[in-house]
């Protein structure tokens, strides 16, 4: 395609919930301190901390729908993600539209704009909620969040029925370990993760008689053909076998079943060898 489009037949994205601030360590791509694109030389910032900007937002669709990010994940237009010149990857940020006061959170996961104009790319859905499709464009303000000050202040959430969760670099990761390839679906990680970490803890969940079979899920997505992707290129990495299960207008990409619950810990390693270091536990019901 000579140029971006909108998608064929667009979902209802107003309801797409805002994207999850978590503690997570730097992508492995995208973060050399400079790089080139068209004879232009960019930096890229040590830290996102305090970072704030107005300026032009753009969007990016159809075009770039299913293709890899800058840090290797695969773009899904329908998640609340964004593309920055300068901050780091993966990066926070609250967007708000100075024409009609609308907010939304979003993950940085791609380079761009590079346009001298424009301070921000969105997503289709991003774009969506700040009212800019039909423009192209629009006036905003960039805020970095700082995801740990953002769980401490959000913490009282759960007590109201919300799920605040900080995931945490894999024991033995170190930073710039993280590699992509794998969907962004933050809220999908924040809303299940207290499964996967009581299920961790008492390590007695089995697919004996009456229980349910056990799945790794990797991502939650919004286009079936990304899911699809995901699940070839698993299937590639992995000696087990992965599936897609559509929920709720979701495509969730899982890895099983699994025999019983001493699975679990090798199938995680064989994930993180492909560059895919968080999963969480469901069962074939979920």
């Amino acid at each position: 395609m000579s140029g971006d489009a909108y998608p064929m037949t667009p979902p209802d994205v107003s309801q797409v919930p805002d994207a999850v601030p978590r503690i997570e360590p730097l992508s492995r791509g995208g973060n050399r301190s400079t790089y080139e694109v068209w004879g232009k030389t960019y930096n890229v910032l040590p830290d996102a901390r305090g970072y704030a900007r107005q300026g032009t937002a753009s969007w990016y669709g159809e075009k770039f729908h299913g293709y890899a990010t800058s840090n290797g994940e695969i773009y899904d237009m329908f998640k609340m993600t964004a593309a920055h010149r300068s901050l780091p990857l993966p990066t926070y940020a609250r967007v708000t539209s100075l024409d009609n006061g609308r907010s939304v959170i979003v993950r940085v996961n791609d380079r761009g704009p590079f346009h001298n104009d424009r301070e921000i790319d969105l997503s289709y859905a991003a774009a969506a909620r700040l009212d800019i499709l039909e423009r192209g464009t629009g006036r905003v303000k960039v805020e970095a969040i700082d995801a740990e000050a953002w769980l401490a202040e959000n913490a009282g959430n759960a007590a109201n029925g919300e799920t605040v969760a900080a995931v945490q670099p894999a024991a033995g990761t170190e930073v710039g370990q993280d590699e992509g390839g794998r969907d962004e679906a933050v809220q999908e990680v924040a809303l299940a993760a207290s499964n996967d970490a009581a299920a961790s803890t008492n390590g007695s969940r089995s697919s004996g008689e009456g229980a349910a079979p056990i799945y790794l899920q990797i991502a939650a997505l919004g286009s079936a053909d990304s899911a699809r992707a995901l699940k070839a290129r698993l299937e590639n990495e992995l000696s087990h076998p992965v599936r897609v299960a559509d929920a709720t207008g979701m495509y969730r990409v899982q890895v099983g079943p699994l025999a019983d619950a001493g699975k679990i810990e090798p199938v995680r390693t064989e994930l993180r060898r492909a560059g895919f270091d968080q999963a969480f536990i469901v069962n074939g019901a979920e």
